[in-house]
Formats: C-alpha cells, sequence, structure tokens
C-alpha cells in the first residue's frame, strides 16, 4: 500500500521520496533536501502522537539535543519543524544497519569487535557528556554502524540537560526507556547522570560478548528487579575464555552503586584503552555485517526500531530454533557464541540415565573431592576476610588531581563520594582538600567523602563604580560584594564634585580576598583657594583674575585711599592675609574713590607753629604768609570745608 506521505513537501524543502521504516512513535523516510541537493533522513512523528505535548517535547529535545553536538559519532540534526499536520525532524542519512540487527545476525561478537564498536560509540557519547548531555536511552537499536564502518549514536529523545546537582529527573510519574539498559538509579529513583549513561554501555559490551542481555525475564517488572537487586555476571561464564580483564570491566561499569562506575563515557573509554593495551588486543574493522553479496542487502538505518531481545516479553528470540529434543542450535550466520533462551540462560541439554557406570562414580568421586577442596578454599578466604582481609588503608589523597585521587579510591576497593567542592588558597583548582574519613585504616566499600579545591576566592571591585556619587555606589557593594569589608575617607578632589568616588585602596579592579579592607576614598570637592592680590587693579582685571582662581566676584561700597589711585580696587575681602578660601566662594572688591576727604580745622588766632601742626595733623599741607608778627589772621580754604587730604591751606600770618 502506498505511502500518503510520499511525495509530500515539508516546509517547501523536504521531499519525502520512500518510507525507510515505521515504529509505534515515527516513521523514517529518506527524502531530498530541494534547497542543498542532498539526501537525508527524515523522522516524522506518528499522527496520534502529534497532539500530545509530552511526545512533541520529546521530539523537540530530541533535535535540539543533537543540534547542540557536532561530532563524528553522533548522527547529526539539522532542522527540526511541523508542515500540513506533520512533526518532523531532519538528520543525517546513515546506510548501513543497527548494533542490535548485527547481533541478531552474528549471536555475538568477538572481544576486539566487540571494542571495536564500544569505543566510537563512547567517543560519541563523551562528546554529550562533555556538552552537559545524558543520552537515558543507550541500547544496541540507538546505535548505527554504516557500511562505511563508521558507528554513530543516534535518538537524543530522552536525552535531558545536566542541571545543578549533575542529575536529571523524570517528571510526571512515568519512566520511559529501555527497562533491559535501564540503570538501578532510573528504575528505582527515576534519576540519571552520566553514570546511567555508562551502566547502559557495559550492558551492551556484556550483550556484544555473549549475545544476550544479562537479565531476562517474562515481564519487564522481573528484569527491572535483577537489574536493581542482582549484579551483573561475568561474560565469562556464559564464553568461557574470555578475559579477566574484560569481565573486570563489565563489573565496573555495571556495578549498582554509581559512584563505583567511571565518572563519565570519556572515563570509561579511557579504561577501554587501558584493558586493549593489558591484552594486547590489535585494533580490527568495525563490524558491518556486509554479506559477500554486497551492500545492496542493506537499508539506512535511521530508522524507530523497536527492542528485540529475551527481555522483551513480546519479542520471539531471533536467530535461534529448536531441534525436536528441545535443544536449541545455530542458525547459519551466527557467531560461535553460546546461545540463550528467552530468560538470558542457557538451556540445559537432556541426557539419557540409563545407569550409573563405573567412570560416572569416578566423575562423582572426583566432583566429590572438588567440593571438599572448594569448601575449605570458601572457610579460609571468610575466615581472611573476617580477619584483615576486609580492611584496606585510605591513602594520602591531599593534593592529588581529583580523577587521580578517584582511581587510588577505587584501587584500594573504597567508594569514592565525589566530590564537595571548596575554595582553597594553597591548592589549585581539581586537588583534593581533604577526605572524611582521612587516610588510614577502613573497612573495603567504605564511602570516602572528597573534598575538592575549587581554586582560590577572589573578588573584584568593578572600575565603573569610580567617579559616581558614594549614595548610590554604597548599596550596590553591600549587595554584590558583602564578602568585602570597605571603610570611607575623604580628600579633596579638583576634578570630582563632593560626593563622589575618587576611587579605592587597593584599586578597582583588584583581585581581593574574602574579608580584605578595602579603602573608599570619596571627594570632599576643589581644594581650597589661595585669593589672589589685586590691590591696585582696575575691577575688570581683579575679577578676571579672581575668576580664574574660582571665585565668584561682588562689587562693594567704593573707598577713598592715600595709598590707591582713584578708580583702581583699594580692598579685598577677605583678603589675601585671611589665607585659602573655599573654591567657589564670593570675594568682595572695593574701588578707590580718591584720597580720602578732611575738614579743615580754624586757624585764626594760632600761631604759626600751632596752625601748621594741626594742618599736618588732619594730612593737609601749609602755605605761610608772613606779615611782621605770628598770629594767623587769615586762611584759605576757610575752616570747615571738606578737601581732600594733601590739599594745602593758605594762612596769612600778622600781628
Amino acid at each position: 500500500m502506498t505511502d500518503p506521505a510520499v511525495g509530500l513537501v515539508l516546509e517547501g524543502r523536504y521531499r519525502l521520496e520512500e518510507r525507510l521504516a515505521r515504529g509505534g512513535m515515527s516513521t523514517v523516510y529518506s527524502a531530498t533536501d530541494l534547497r542543498l541537493h542532498r539526501t537525508v533522513a527524515v523522522k516524522v512523528m506518528a499522527e496520534h502522537l502529534a497532539h500530545d505535548p509530552t511526545f512533541v517535547d520529546r521530539f523537540t529535545r530530541e533535535a535540539r539535543a543533537a543540534a547542540m553536538l557536532s561530532h563524528v559519532n553522533v548522527v547529526s540534526v539539522s532542522d527540526q519543524g511541523s508542515d500540513q499536520g506533520l512533526v518532523f525532524l531532519v538528520m543525517e542519512l546513515v546506510r548501513g544497519r543497527t548494533l542490535r540487527d548485527l547481533l541478531q545476525a552474528r549471536g555475538r561478537l568477538t572481544v576486539g569487535e566487540a571494542f571495536a564498536v564500544l569505543e566510537p560509540t563512547l567517543a560519541g557519547l563523551t562528546a554529550a557528556h562533555r556538552a552537559g548531555i545524558v543520552h537515558r536511552d543507550i541500547k544496541p537499536e540507538n546505535v548505527l554502524i554504516g557500511i562505511d564502518g563508521v558507528v554513530k549514536v543516534a535518538d537524543f529523545g530522552l536525552a535531558r540537560a545536566v542541571v545543578g546537582t549533575g542529575q536529571t529527573s523524570q517528571t510526571g510519574g512515568v519512566l520511559i526507556g529501555t527497562v533491559a539498559y535501564l540503570s538501578p538509579e532510573q528504575l528505582e529513583r527515576g534519576r540519571a547522570d552520566a553514570r546511567s549513561d555508562i551502566y547502559a554501555a557495559g550492558i551492551v559490551l556484556y550483550e556484544m560478548l555473549t549475545g544476550h542481555p544479562p537479565f531476562g525475564g517474562d515481564t519487564p517488572l522481573a528484569v527491572a528487579y535483577q537489574h536493581v537487586h542482582h549484579d551483573v555476571p561475568a561474560p565469562s561464564e556464559e564464553v568461557p575464555g574470555l578475559p579477566w580483564a574484560v569481565d573486570e570491566l563489565v563489573a565496573r561499569t555495571t556495578r549498582r552503586d554509581p559512584s563505583g562506575r567511571p565518572l563519565d563515557a570519556g572515563a570509561f573509554l579511557a579504561e577501554l584503552a587501558h584493558v586493549r593495551k593489558d591484552l594486547g588486543i590489535e585494533p580490527v574493522p568495525v563490524p558491518t555485517g556486509i554479506s559477500t553479496a554486497g551492500p545492496d542487502t542493506l537499508r539506512p538505518t535511521n530508522r524507530p526500531t523497536r527492542p528485540r531481545h529475551p527481555s522483551d516479553p513480546m519479542t520471539e528470540v531471533l536467530g535461534h530454533r529448536s531441534d525436536r529434543a528441545g535443544r536449541t542450535a545455530m542458525l547459519p550466520g551466527m557467531g560461535a557464541g553460546p546461545t540463550t533462551s528467552v530468560g538470558g540462560r542457557r538451556p540445559a541439554l537432556e541426557r539419557p540415565r540409563p545407569g550409573v557406570p563405573t567412570h560416572i562414580r569416578r566423575r562423582r568421586a572426583r566432583f566429590a573431592v572438588a567440593i571438599i577442596l572448594l569448601l575449605a578454599v570458601t572457610i579460609g578466604a571468610v575466615g581472611w576476610w573476617l580477619g584483615s582481609g576486609r580492611w584496606t588503608q585510605i591513602p594520602d589523597l591531599l593534593g592529588e588531581e581529583q580523577g587521580v585521587a578517584i582511581d587510588l579510591l577505587q584501587e584500594a576497593g573504597l567508594d569514592p563520594d565525589c566530590c564537595e567542592e571548596q575554595w582553597s588558597e594553597e591548592l589549585p583548582a581539581g586537588a583534593v582538600i581533604s577526605t572524611e574519613p582521612a587516610a588510614g585504616e577502613a573497612i573495603r566499600g567504605t564511602d570516602v567523602r572528597l573534598v575538592v579545591s575549587k581554586g582560590v576566592e577572589r573578588f573584584r571591585v568593578d572600575t565603573a563604580l569610580v567617579a559616581r556619587p558614594w549614595a548610590e555606589v554604597e548599596p550596590e557593594l553591600q549587595e554584590s560584594l558583602p564578602q568585602i569589608a570597605f571603610t570611607l575617607t575623604e580628600e579633596h578632589d579638583n576634578e570630582l564634585p563632593a560626593g563622589a568616588v575618587i576611587g579605592f585602596d587597593p584599586p578597582a579592579g583588584t583581585e581581593l580576598r574574602r574579608d580584605q579592607v578595602v579603602t573608599v576614598i570619596v571627594s570632599m570637592g576643589h581644594a581650597p583657594v589661595a585669593v589672589p592680590d589685586v590691590t591696585g587693579q582696575t575691577p575688570e582685571q581683579a575679577a578676571s583674575n579672581l575668576a580664574a582662581a574660582g571665585f565668584e566676584v561682588a562689587r562693594g561700597e567704593d573707598g577713598r585711599s592715600a595709598a590707591v589711585d582713584a578708580g583702581e580696587v583699594m580692598g579685598i575681602a577677605p583678603s589675601p592675609a585671611d589665607g585659602p578660601q573655599p573654591f567657589g566662594s564670593t570675594v568682595t572688591i572695593s574701588v578707590s574713590a580718591g584720597l580720602p576727604q578732611v575738614t579743615v580745622p580754624d586757624l585764626k588766632g594760632m600761631s604759626s607753629e600751632e596752625a601748621t601742626a594741626a594742618l599736618q595733623a588732619v594730612g593737609l599741607t601749609v602755605d605761610a604768609t608772613k606779615f611782621l608778627g605770628n598770629r594767623v589772621r587769615a586762611q584759605q580754604p576757610e575752616a570747615g570745608e571738606v578737601v581732600e587730604q594733601g590739599t594745602t591751606v593758605k594762612i596769612l600770618v600778622a600781628p
């Protein structure tokens, strides 16, 4: 039946050419980008979900999460939108198959092949974790293997950005994800961080090595119970001969306690590299599953596949068939590894039991001896554990880098509780300040709290606060820098008005420690100015000189002066002798109207000597005319007239 969407052009740009795959939530089409003339994959949300805000939000979140990443091992998303009632994503078209398809065809992978697939998967996941994104749905369906051998991580629909606590939480009371790969903390509390992706990647590694997930059951609840209450078994129990280091790697990455796992995908990738080096595993090409018939058997892998593994109650066991005796046999094309039933366990073989021959009795005897030896070893191990074996040493981690400290604690059998951060004046950022408990003896498995340095704590006064009024600056400093103590001092400043901030000591912009005292220098205004001596100058000259010095000039009442000519400044108030005056204050000048005036005294009847003394006493000069006598008989000007000082008074001296 023809898909009605084929042929549609979305947003005038993406023409849907062919339906590639359909799932419960979406359908994937190959499409032509008419603008850039390239082939892309378009994922279209199922019509019955397009009006559900929860699923539309998930769809949008996938676009945003993937768009934040630019990495060769992450399927790129280039566009998102809605048109003609269809909600869609535009992404890179990857031709090849999913890891699920490969496992269904092969059964299981070799250690080298599993590493070849896991390394680029973790590289893409590292890019997500470094960007603060937790995928939350790592599984074989979301690992795409291109025909060129490039591995890509897909489907960020459940991704969440890491917030304050470093975790994401599922809202709405509904846990979404594939139960076979969900970590215990997701199942119990609905919370996830980068270590939850590590758990899922560890489960995928187990599945690649054994051909099936570690836990199976008839219902998802049964599978979830095993994830929460049971440790993941060693892959070598299913595939004898696997190196112990691989078992240890699976165990470390799938610990039920998140603090025991690597911190993020980058740490997992580093551990994988160490295991590869220690075991001397040479790199092998990524298994693409291309048959000898050529690549036409492959389809694009951008498809919303459904989980197809034994933990899904609705999933049949693919790649197996049963013989008439009920045993499980391997189909052609599968790997050489063991096969599994729906419950995730290897089926027991049925053997005839006609009697108990001698060789059987001998075998039983050897088995009994082995049991006795095993009990002895077990008792010895328990005794060792109860004695000294359960004790270990908390190393002295002071000054160690955070990652190194975590590795040392894990090597000592302790669980790192990472990390409380504190400021430190002595240790650089990322170095361990202290541990709780401190270095010394402890029981294995003890949680050790790491206190890590954030580096030196420093504060800065904003340079933009200089020259602003202190009344405005003070509340801003109290709000933005409560850790710093401020004191106030005042100084004259010839540029800034009174009340403005001249500066800080230490200067603004200097790095300051907590509780450091900073002095705020506030302007008292212009410094006092000396009054210039303008005596003897014209009023205009005097006013100009006083204004240049910063004074306002006022004209007082004119006066008379014997020392200053008429029309010149004879007095200043305040005067230079009064000392410096406030900048901008008023100086009053008085202008001379001429010499001082005096009243001519009455000289008549005085002797010549007495008249001369009386005139000189008031600043007048004498011009005497004498006739045989010594008494003043006449004077000019007359007595009582007002004249200027220095005026000559003529007197007539006669008998």
